[in-house]
């Protein structure tokens, strides 16, 4: 979903930037889309990518994709990622897809540095991003509580230009045809799952105003 919601979202993405999700899955899902001409990754070692291809080579396999490119950067979570960004040429990327900072509180340190806006200038005019956003039940990252719960939450934003509905895909994956390196066709997203996604209880809406 953190995958399929973006992408789907706006017509022939072409260049994608995954920051974190080193464990290979999200460039798997990414791989689907055949409009995608480049990958690039941005993770800060490389112990996990080694210890998902060795034992869990079919989420690894994300890596078998030509189109990847792997930029390692070591050092503080988010200076690495901002000094990464940093040297993208503005407008680069049809969407960004962040997987690496978990959880997300108020005073985390994400708010208080200009990742965001080094996301937005390396997104092209009407570029999308997707980031964790944990579950809508719980305030705070309870792993038996949020695994009993089976719920995680994204945050979908898109840059100023053309106008991104993220309700409604314009770029549908068939979901018995749509392969990249993946062994098996898709078992969870559809363009049904895509638009029931946005449904959200009564609670959560009021919390939203």
């Amino acid at each position: 979903m953190i995958t399929h919601l973006p992408l789907c979202s706006i017509q022939n993405p072409k260049m994608v930037l995954l920051i974190g999700g080193g464990d290979g899955g999200i460039l798997r899902e990414i791989s689907r889309h055949s409009s995608v001409q480049q990958i690039d990754i941005c993770e800060i070692d490389t112990m996990l990518i080694d210890v998902y291809k060795k034992y869990f080579p079919g989420i690894a396999i994300g890596y078998e994709d030509p189109r990847v490119t792997l930029h390692v950067k070591d050092g503080k979570l988010a200076t690495t990622r901002n000094a990464f960004i940093k040297s993208v040429p503005e407008g680069t990327y049809d969407a960004i897809i962040v997987d690496a900072f978990d959880p997300i509180r108020p005073d985390h340190e994400l708010h208080e540095g200009p990742f965001f806006e080094l996301v937005a200038k390396a997104l092209r005019p009407g570029g999308v991003m997707c980031i964790q956003a944990e579950s809508i039940w719980f305030p705070s990252l309870d792993i038996e509580h949020l695994t009993e719960n089976g719920v995680i939450g994204f945050l979908l934003c898109s840059t100023e230009g053309q106008f991104v509905d993220f309700r409604n895909p314009v770029n549908p994956l068939d979901p018995n045809n749509s392969y990249g390196v993946a062994k098996e066709p898709l078992k969870f997203y559809n363009p049904e799952v895509h638009l029931a996604a946005f449904c959200l209880p009564t609670f959560a809406k009021k919390g939203m105003n």
